[in-house]
């Protein structure tokens, strides 16, 4: 796996106050990255504070989650940003917060216009998925988001292509 950099912490560090994935957000959830080929993985550690019931992660928070990794399948994968048009969860089963660690995978499933829809699932320390979301973003050119949302290009998040 290669560590996605947070390019919009770096350009903003003062600014910058993402709930999702800003390291400055006091009450955020503090997000990493990575890519495994096009998938776009994130561990994350709970906290006190993201329940719903007790021991188990809010819902609200999971739907969050989902649409943070699948703006991140956008930066990383696609080469842009957008803004989130549609979204879709199933919950499968309680995500219980004292097994640890969650992590979420996120890709692209399907492009039509200007639509890019990401599927994501979300899996307890087990293994188990928990959660499965569809996220469908309308995708700016990356022209435009460079111009409007200082979208900085796939580069500044994962380094030149490898290919």
């Amino acid at each position: 796996m290669k560590q996605i950099i947070n390019a919009y912490a770096l350009q903003n560090r003062d600014t910058y106050r993402c709930f999702g994935c800003s390291p400055q957000n006091p009450i955020g959830l503090h997000m990493t990255f990575a890519l495994d080929g096009d998938v776009v993985v994130s561990e994350w550690e709970p906290r006190p504070g993201y329940e719903g019931y007790a021991n188990v992660l809010h819902g609200g928070i999971q739907a969050t989650m989902a649409d943070e990794v699948a703006s991140w399948a956008l930066y990383a994968v696609a080469g842009t940003c957008g803004v989130t048009k549609k979204l879709e969860v199933e919950y499968l089963r309680p995500l219980h917060l004292s097994l640890g660690k969650v992590v979420l995978r996120g890709r692209i499933v399907g492009t039509e216009g200007r639509d890019v829809t990401v599927e994501v699932e979300i899996a307890n320390a087990d293994g188990v998925v928990c959660s499965r979301a569809n996220v469908v973003y309308s995708a700016f050119p990356p022209q435009i988001a460079a111009a409007r949302f200082n979208y900085p290009g796939r580069e500044a998040f994962v380094g030149p292509c490898d290919e």
